[in-house]
C-alpha cells in the first residue's frame, strides 16, 4: 500500500437520495487499498432510510460526513479539497456507477508519467450515448478541441476511445495531483453559480498555467445517470435565474481565460448554438424564444462582465472564506 498513492474520492451531493447511497457503495467496493472518501452534503434533509445509510458509513470510519448549510458545487469542492488527505484529489458527482477499478485506472496515470497533473475519465453519459444509440467511436479528438474558444463543442469524452492530452475534464470524472491545489494555490471560483456550468472548463484552463497535461483515459471510466435534479442544481434548469446564470457562466470563463480573439468565436458559437437554436443544441426556432433566450444572453453578459470589474476587491469565494473564518474561529 505505501507504494500506492492516497486517493481522496470527494462526492459533493445536494438533494439526491438513492443515487447517493449507490455510488458510495461502488467507491468502497473498489479494488484499491489507499483512499478515503469525502462526501459533503449540501441537502438540507434526507430519505430515513438514507440517512441512516450515511450515519452508519461515517460511524464506522468508512466516510467522512460533511453536512452544510448552503449550496455550491464548486464551494463544495474546495471545501473538500482543505479536509482531503490524499496525494491524488477525485471528483466524482452523486448519481454515478462505477467498476471496482476505477480508482486504479486513475492512479496509474499519475504513477507512470511524472507529467500528469490531472486525469479526464471517460463519462459514459446515459443522455448522450442515448442520443447516438451508443455505437459512436472516437479514436483521437479533432485540433478544435484544443482551441479554448470552440473546444466546448468538439470535446467528445463520451465515445473517445483513444488516450490522449486534452483541454479540459468532466466535472463527475476528473482527478488531480496534490499540489496542484496547494504549491499553484489553484481554487474553483465560486462565481460559477446555478448548475455551475463551466466552472469544471474554468478551472482547466487556469490549470494549464501550472505546466501539467490534462491526460484522457478511457479506461477511468464511469456512467453518469445525468439525474434531472439535485446533485449540482441547486436551482432548477427551467428557471429564470438558471437561464441567466448559464449565460452568465460561459461569458465570464471567456473574460478570465481568452484572448479577444478565442472570446469572440465562444460567443458567437454560444449565440447560434444557444440563442438561435442551431445544431447541436437544437432548441425552438420561434421568434418568442430566439429573442427570450436573446435577453438572457445580453444580461448574462453583462453580469459577468460586472463580477470580472468587481474582481480586485470581489473575488466571489463567499463559501471560502466563511468556511476559513469558522476555521480560524474553531482554533
Amino acid at each position: 500500500m505505501s507504494n500506492l498513492p492516497l486517493i481522496t474520492v470527494v462526492i459533493p451531493t445536494y438533494g439526491r437520495e438513492e443515487p447517493l447511497k449507490d455510488s458510495i457503495v461502488d467507491v468502497l467496493n473498489q479494488d484499491y487499498p489507499n483512499y478515503e472518501v469525502l462526501v459533503v452534503d449540501q441537502s438540507p434533509t434526507h430519505k430515513p432510510e438514507i440517512q441512516a445509510y450515511l450515519e452508519e458509513v461515517a460511524t464506522a470510519g468508512k466516510i467522512k460526513w460533511f453536512r452544510l448549510n448552503w449550496a455550491s458545487l464548486p464551494g463544495a469542492r474546495n471545501y473538500a479539497i482543505r479536509r482531503s488527505s490524499g496525494e491524488i484529489i477525485l471528483f466524482i458527482d452523486d448519481d454515478v456507477k462505477l467498476k471496482p477499478g476505477f480508482l486504479a485506472a486513475h492512479a496509474k496515470n499519475y504513477i507512470q508519467n511524472p507529467e500528469v497533473g490531472a486525469v479526464a475519465g471517460r463519462v459514459f453519459d446515459r443522455m448522450k450515448l442515448g442520443d447516438s444509440g451508443g455505437n459512436l467511436e472516437i479514436e483521437y479528438l479533432p485540433p478544435e478541441a484544443m482551441d479554448p474558444g470552440i473546444a466546448w463543442y468538439h470535446i467528445d469524452l463520451v465515445h473517445t476511445i483513444k488516450p490522449q492530452q486534452v483541454l479540459t475534464a468532466r466535472g463527475c470524472n476528473m482527478s488531480f495531483r496534490r499540489e496542484i491545489f496547494t504549491k499553484h494555490g489553484l481554487r474553483f471560483d465560486e462565481r460559477f453559480g446555478g448548475s455551475a456550468v463551466r466552472e469544471e472548463s474554468d478551472f482547466c484552463l487556469r490549470f494549464r498555467r501550472t505546466g501539467y497535461k490534462i491526460w484522457y483515459d478511457p479506461e477511468a471510466d464511469l456512467i453518469h445517470l445525468g439525474e434531472e435534479t439535485g446533485g449540482c442544481h441547486d436551482i432548477s434548469t427551467r428557471s429564470l435565474q438558471y437561464q441567466f446564470t448559464f449565460y452568465h457562466n460561459h461569458f465570464l470563463l471567456g473574460l478570465k481565460n481568452l484572448n479577444v480573439s478565442q472570446a469572440l468565436r465562444l460567443y458567437a458559437r454560444l449565440f447560434d448554438c444557444h440563442v438561435l437554436g442551431r445544431p447541436p443544441c437544437h432548441k425552438s426556432g420561434s421568434p418568442a424564444k430566439i429573442l427570450s433566450r436573446a435577453v438572457f444572453y445580453t444580461l448574462g453578459f453583462l453580469k459577468a462582465l460586472g463580477t470580472v470589474i468587481q474582481s480586485p476587491w470581489n473575488d466571489g469565494q463567499i463559501y471560502t472564506h466563511l468556511d476559513q473564518e469558522s476555521l480560524v474561529k474553531s482554533h
